[in-house]
């Protein structure tokens, strides 16, 4: 079992910055990638930036530019640095972890832009 525990979400003018991390717990597993998806009222879970153990990151059109994912591998934590942020980046933001064999998510964390 995996855990992952998110934060650094909150409410920010747009055109501000947010900092998201996520660590992951627990033992005897071996992480290939994390990413973060977010989900907004009404609307489907989307993909919002992904990186792999190796260090290969994927990002949505709609972030591209403004938000950078990282990670510490050695404490198994990633981070997701949101600048620029606009109104429409208001949703609920999840971390996920994914292994050869089992997929994670976090509670999720509340990102609310303003305008």
């Amino acid at each position: 079992q995996v855990q992952l525990v998110e934060s650094g979400g909150g409410l920010v003018q747009a055109g501000g910055s947010l900092r998201l991390s996520c660590a992951a717990s627990g033992s005897g597993f071996t992480i290939n990638a994390m990413g973060w998806y977010r989900q907004a009222p009404g609307k489907q879970r989307d993909m919002v930036a992904t990186i792999t153990s190796g260090g290969a990151t994927d990002y949505a059109d709609s972030v591209k530019g403004r938000f950078t994912i990282s990670r510490d591998n050695a404490k198994n934590t990633v981070y997701l640095q949101m600048n620029s942020l606009k109104p429409e980046d208001t949703a609920v933001y999840y971390c996920n972890a994914r292994g050869a064999f089992w997929n994670f998510w976090g509670q999720g964390t509340q990102v609310t832009v303003s305008s």
